[in-house]
């Protein structure tokens, strides 16, 4: 039901803890396949430049504001400044069956006064790339945001011609709320920006949803799934 103020004008639902929320820390979070870092250029990059190496092309650069990078020093110099930042917080992810960084993702525009935040600069190499492991990670990510901080809004953006990046976050549950038209200019070209959510009161059904598809009854003995996360959710 909506409600009116005095004035009979309807306003948004009351918020009963208006504080601002923490912003998040260099953290190190662990899952059941991988393991999230604070990304270190020192521990990291020689790993992670490997690992991007290995792909057939550079194509998972294309909708990145970075990138490709020919050579490790390049990678180097690009690790060395992320690892600086503090919005974007860049997250190294191990895979904890080989103990190697083989991708990075970030959390970004980070609004702790309305608890708004941003998952971006997801750079998974082949070895992540459809695995459980990239599934947990941005699950451990997520539940950093809604569990230890307590953010309301869990933001995904990418360029609306980045079908991989759509099908991507609307596999992870988050909804897609509109496209905004010549958003951003990059690498010589414009963008629209297609934006997706996952806000608070969705958290708790798409966690258990996580919790299930990341059981090990649910992959075979090759690492397949068994079902699909899409059937957790429902």
């Amino acid at each position: 039901m909506t409600r009116l103020n005095e004035y009979a004008q309807p306003i948004g639902p009351a918020i009963a803890d208006c504080s601002p929320r923490p912003g998040p820390a260099a953290a190190t979070l662990t899952g059941r396949y991988c393991r999230l870092e604070p990304l270190d250029a020192g521990l990291h990059a020689t790993d992670l430049y490997a690992a991007y190496a290995a792909a057939s092309d550079a194509r998972h650069w294309t909708y990145l504001p970075i990138g490709p990078f020919d050579t490790l020093a390049q990678y180097q110099a690009h690790a060395e400044a992320a690892a600086r930042s503090s919005d974007p917080l860049h997250f190294a992810v191990i895979d904890l069956a080989s103990g190697k960084a083989v991708g990075t993702l970030a959390l970004m525009r980070i609004d702790p006064a309305n608890a708004v935040i941003e998952v971006g600069y997801v750079i998974f190499s082949p070895a992540l790339q459809q695995s459980a492991l990239s599934t947990e990670a941005q699950y451990l990510l997520m539940a950093y945001a809604f569990d230890a901080l307590g953010y309301r809004r869990y933001e995904w953006k990418c360029d609306d011609l980045n079908l991989p990046s759509r099908r991507a976050a609307e596999r992870l549950g988050f909804a897609y709320e509109g496209t905004f038209r010549q958003a951003v200019r990059y690498k010589g070209r414009s963008r629209d920006t297609a934006w997706y959510a996952i806000i608070d009161g969705q958290w708790p059904a798409l966690k258990v949803a996580f919790d299930a598809w990341l059981a090990p009854s649910n992959f075979d003995g090759q690492g397949r799934q068994r079902q699909p996360l899409g059937a957790f959710r429902g």
